[in-house]
């Protein structure tokens, strides 16, 4: 088993210089594009590692750990990309502690061949587990939620998709909001000082003013 990170920092302040990142966190990446090699991001032409990687990006600017961001970058691979089974694979090459986050952060386990539950049982289960969440699982919650939110108002902003954009989730308009703004306030709650839990709010208060 790959030696583990060690344990999470609190965010860098000015003068102290954030961790950086080894060899690990390329194989992360690596195994993250190999896994969702097939998959795009909802109803565009985009690879969905942009997703990922836009997301640890936003992992690493709070200035957490490797072990974090590898979680970060790895964060729907149980949920899109296999269940335990590929929850088990992380586990063999990241250590406990990645497997751990990601599994926190998945709404979703499924074995191969079993359905999802329906969208708003999965996110609602989702809000009542983030009340015991690990720290690191909320910074890459935050950081998974601000990129999607960004990427619909960058969206629901241009001419060729517009209100279309609604129409790309299993959910309503209205179920969206409800959703992020009940991660949002779980979020200021326990990790106030995150760069990514700031962004959002800014993020869904601008989405939700450009849509009104």
């Amino acid at each position: 088993m790959t030696e583990q990170s060690p344990a999470p920092m609190a965010n860098a302040s000015d003068d102290e210089p954030c961790e950086r990142y080894g060899d690990r966190l390329g194989e992360a990446v690596a195994l993250a594009a190999r896994l969702h090699a097939s998959q795009s991001r909802k109803a565009a032409c985009i690879p969905y590692l942009s997703h990922l990687l836009a997301a640890a990006a936003f992992v690493i600017e709070d200035c957490r750990d490797e072990d974090t961001v590898i979680a970060a970058v790895l964060h729907d691979a149980v949920e899109d990309q296999g269940g335990l089974e590929t929850a088990e694979l992380i586990r063999q090459r990241f250590g406990d502690r990645v497997a751990e986050i990601v599994l926190e952060c998945s709404d979703a386990a499924p074995e191969e061949g079993q359905e999802k539950d329906p969208w708003l049982v999965r996110k609602a289960h989702h809000i009542t587990k983030m009340s015991t969440m690990s720290e690191d699982a909320l910074f890459v919650t935050a950081a998974d939620k601000l990129h999607n939110v960004q990427s619909t108002l960058f969206d629901r902003q241009t001419e060729d998709v517009g209100p279309r954009v609604w129409a790309r989730f299993n959910a309503s308009r209205e179920d969206f909001f409800w959703y992020h703004r009940k991660v949002l306030g779980v979020l200021e709650e326990r990790i106030p000082s995150s760069r990514s839990v700031r962004r959002l709010r800014a993020t869904i208060e601008e989405l939700a003013a450009f849509d009104s």
